[in-house]
C-alpha cells in the first residue's frame, strides 16, 4: 500500500498545546516533528521574553524559514508536522508556499482555559496576559477549507484522532 505523505501545520496561539499535539501527531504519523519556535531568531526570542509581542516584520524570516522546511519535506515525499502560531491568513499563505497542499490542525480554545495553561507552565520565553491579548486579536481563525478545527477542551488522543481521521483519503462510494 502506498503511505501519503503530508505536510502538516499545528497552529493556534499560545497555549493551545501545539508543541504536544504536535510531537504526539508526529509519532503517531512516524514523522518528523519541528517546534517552528525554535527556529526564532535570538532578536524575536529576546522580543517575547520582554514581552513584547512580535510584529509582521519580525516574523518575515521566521515564516520563510518554515515555508523552506515544509518545500525540504515535500521534495522528498516525507511527513514532517511543524508547529507554528500561523496566526494570520497570509502567516498560513506564506508557509503554503512550501507546499501549496499543505494540511492544518486548528487548535482552538477560550480565552480562559488557554490563559489557564500560559500560567501553569514554567520556563517559557511567553510571557503574560498582553501577549495572549495581542495574539488573540491577531488571530484570524481560518475557515473549515483551509484547516481542520479541534477543540483545545478535547483530550490529545481525541485531538489527533480527529486529525487523523480527517487526513484519511476519501472513498467515494458510486
Amino acid at each position: 500500500m502506498n503511505k501519503l505523505s503530508h505536510r502538516i501545520l499545528v497552529m493556534g496561539v499560545s497555549g493551545s498545546g501545539k508543541s504536544h499535539i504536535g510531537q504526539q501527531l508526529a509519532a503517531e504519523l512516524g514523522a518528523t516533528f519541528i517546534d517552528g519556535d525554535d527556529h526564532h531568531s535570538s532578536a524575536n526570542v529576546a522580543k517575547m521574553a520582554s514581552g513584547t509581542p512580535l510584529n509582521d516584520d519580525d516574523r518575515r524570516d521566521w515564516l520563510a524559514t518554515l515555508a523552506d522546511l515544509f518545500a525540504a519535506y515535500k521534495a522528498r515525499d516525507t511527513t514532517v508536522v511543524i508547529a507554528c502560531s500561523g496566526l494570520k491568513k497570509r502567516y498560513r499563505e506564506r508557509l503554503r508556499e512550501g507546499d501549496p497542499g499543505l494540511r492544518v490542525l486548528y487548535l482552538q480554545g477560550s480565552q480562559m482555559l488557554l490563559r489557564e495553561r500560559l500560567e501553569t507552565r514554567a520556563g517559557h520565553f511567553f510571557k503574560g496576559d498582553s501577549m495572549l491579548a495581542s495574539q488573540l486579536a491577531d488571530l484570524e481563525p481560518p475557515s473549515s477549507e483551509e484547516a481542520v478545527t479541534v477543540s483545545i477542551a478535547l483530550s490529545p488522543s481525541e485531538i489527533i484522532e480527529r486529525f487523523t481521521a480527517a487526513l484519511a483519503p476519501k472513498t467515494h462510494v458510486h
